[in-house]
């Protein structure tokens, strides 16, 4: 089957409206399913988002049915309204909403609501996401719900709690020089640092996470609150840019070695393709265990046979299931002796309590969990030649959270997924903005440690805020998704590009991306989910970047000097044989890349996919490319020079 654009980009022919602009004056702001993104004066970012969101019992985000919707625009501004409805079985929640935006710099949002039956949520009413480019580090003025005003700052290293809390109003100035008040009326505010889960924003959202979640909102009872914002200043006109030049600057480090996540459920499937996972080449493969799902000796023996046909190390990453000291230690010990009588194949063990694949809010009680200094010197003594690790199997902001006792490990490893609070296109790919100042978190957890990451992917593999992801069976996208299209689309190869040259720039020692096959494979195989256009053992645009990505470890990385806001993502590599370079474009739009000179190379675009999907080689292709070349949607381009 031939696939369709928007299967070759995303993976799924969901179509995705595009937003309305609505304008009065210098201000607009992005109408979009109801609420508003990208409020800007003068094409200057002042908030990212402003919306009223209903939350269910696992942080899931209901999409509302909206009804009624009105939107006027004249000189005195615009005006929109409407109704809407979120559901669970019989319960529902009904809220009205009315946002007005002026010349002025005034905008307005108003979410008033009731539940006709009563309704459990975990959330219900305004977040506001601030950005955080020109805004990390610089001073905001607070004003709490008693009245007293104090100065703070934005957090540069991520906060791993509230940075902010009992808030009534937020003042900030943006890098033009605009100041920006928001006030949040209706109840009691306080912010979360969402770069915690690689999101481009600083949070502020209603109901502290003290009071008891979920709660419920009773019959009769009125959720009435308005957000309003106000920008005074002239700020300064932002201008378009012309092509994305290519430069190779100074010397960053060495590539670290790429790897692949693997589970049992995806063993014979990856078994299959042997051939098209050799060709791939990563240099380890993280071994998934956990003995709460019926893991044992065989699903370990399967997954170690797979890395010994394609000639990747294996890594044990290993669930501990006991909650007691005693008990916890001894079944590290049974795991040692398992792999020893395994012929001693880890090279590298990482350690999780299972307590710890759960997340435990701010404000809440940690649960039971084995002593972690015991439980790595019990490792050690399982594992004597084995390098230990161990930190978070879920998310940053659990490590951030928890940070592992020092001097105990050898390697500190952590995941993450661009969509734990939102799922559409925009939101996924800017959470490259964050991935600096995770960097620099990890960095100062990890003091001098190694630290590494993954297996990551754009999809959620683990859910520690509810009781599982998302399984997607309509094919869309969605947030906390487990399969998500964009895996096998050009978009996919696009994020893996950006994810991989930010975290090796960063110093990570090894980056683990996605798996072999299965929701989070590089390789189609048989699946119990959607996968339209697919056939076994084609291959997806992402196991072109993870294999060049692959065969460059050790090289010497330079940096390019792209902003992890802009329109390309791209890695550079210097080799004996010359400087290799991989560019991706960020954008749902065409972009022009100026080149340097001498270079050759070639393209994986959605004209160009099909014959990709069955040569594992097509990258290898160096045809010249001298002067400007035109990248389509979520293209891949690999240079030489």
């Amino acid at each position: 089957m031939t696939l369709t654009r928007a299967l070759a980009l995303f993976g799924t022919e969901e179509d995705v409206p595009a937003p309305r602009i609505l304008r009065a004056g210098h201000l607009t702001a992005e109408l979009e399913a109801g609420n508003l993104r990208y409020i800007r004066w003068n094409g200057e970012e002042v908030l990212r988002a402003v919306s009223f969101i209903v939350r269910d019992k696992d942080w899931g985000t209901y999409a509302p049915e909206i009804s009624d919707m009105s939107v006027e625009e004249d000189e005195a501004g615009f005006r929109v309204t409407y109704s809407a409805v979120a559901r669970e079985g019989e319960d529902s929640f009904a809220y009205d909403a009315r946002i007005e935006g002026r010349p002025d710099g005034t905008l307005t949002f108003q979410g008033r609501g009731e539940s006709p039956s009563g309704f459990l949520t975990n959330r219900t009413g305004f977040v506001i996401l601030h950005p955080i480019n020109g805004i990390a580090g610089e001073p905001v003025t607070i004003e709490h719900t008693g009245g007293d005003t104090v100065e703070g700052r934005f957090p540069v290293i991520i906060d791993p709690v509230q940075p902010m809390m009992d808030l009534r109003a937020l003042t900030h100035t943006t890098p033009g020089g605009l100041t920006v008040r928001t006030l949040m009326e209706g109840d009691t505010y306080e912010m979360e640092d969402q770069r915690n889960w690689t999101d481009a924003s600083y949070k502020t959202y209603v109901r502290p996470l003290a009071l008891p979640w979920p709660y419920r909102i009773e019959p009769g009872e009125t959720i009435d609150q308005t957000v309003t914002v106000t920008v005074s200043g002239q700020g300064a006109a932002t201008t378009a840019s012309g092509a994305v030049k290519i430069a190779t600057g100074s010397e960053i480090g060495p590539m670290p070695p790429l790897g692949l996540g693997l589970r049992p459920e995806d063993a014979d499937t990856a078994l299959a393709q042997t051939d098209a996972l050799r060709a791939l080449g990563p240099a380890y493969l993280m071994l998934h265990h956990d003995p709460r799902a019926g893991h044992d000796r065989a699903t370990l023996e399967a997954m170690l046979g797979i890395a010994r046909a394609i000639g990747a190390s294996p890594w044990l990453e290993a669930v501990i299931a006991e909650a007691n000291d005693d008990a916890a230690g001894a079944e590290v010990a049974a795991l040692g002796h398992l792999a020893a009588d395994l012929g001693a194949p880890f090279g590298t063990v990482l350690l999780s309590p299972a307590p710890d694949l759960k997340c435990t809010l701010p404000g809440s009680v940690w649960p039971d969990a084995p002593d972690a200094a015991g439980l790595y010197d019990a490792a050690r003594a399982a594992f004597p030649k084995a390098r230990i690790g161990g930190g978070m199997f879920s998310y940053f902001t659990e490590l951030n959270r928890k940070h592992p006792p020092d001097g105990k490990l050898d390697l500190v490893s952590f995941t993450t997924s661009p969509m734990v609070h939102a799922g559409d296109d925009r939101s996924v790919m800017e959470t490259r903005e964050a991935h600096g100042a995770i960097i620099a978190s990890v960095r100062d957890i990890a003091g001098g440690t190694p630290w590494a990451v993954g297996p990551s992917a754009i999809g959620v593999r683990d859910n520690p805020y509810g009781e599982a992801a998302k399984a997607n069976p309509e094919n869309i996208r969605q947030a906390m998704n487990w399969n998500d299209p964009r895996q096998r689309g050009l978009f996919g190869a696009a994020w893996t590009l950006g994810y991989a040259s930010d975290f090796a720039a960063g110093g990570a020692s090894a980056v683990a991306l996605g798996g072999c096959t299965g929701p989070f494979g590089a390789v189609a195989a048989p699946a119990n989910f959607p996968q339209p256009g697919w056939e076994a053992g084609q291959l997806f645009p992402v196991f072109h970047v993870l294999r060049g990505l692959a065969r460059l470890e050790g090289a010497t990385l330079l940096d390019l000097g792209l902003p992890a806001s802009g329109p390309v993502a791209g890695l550079a590599a210097r080799e004996e044989g010359g400087t290799e370079i991989w560019l991706a474009n960020r954008r749902p739009e065409p972009i022009e890349v100026a080149l340097p000179n001498g270079a050759a190379g070639a393209i994986l675009d959605a004209g160009s996919l099909e014959a990709a999907r069955s040569d594992p080689a097509f990258l290898d292709a160096a045809e010249p490319l001298d002067g400007r070349v035109t990248l389509d949607a979520h293209a891949i381009l690999r240079l030489r020079t």
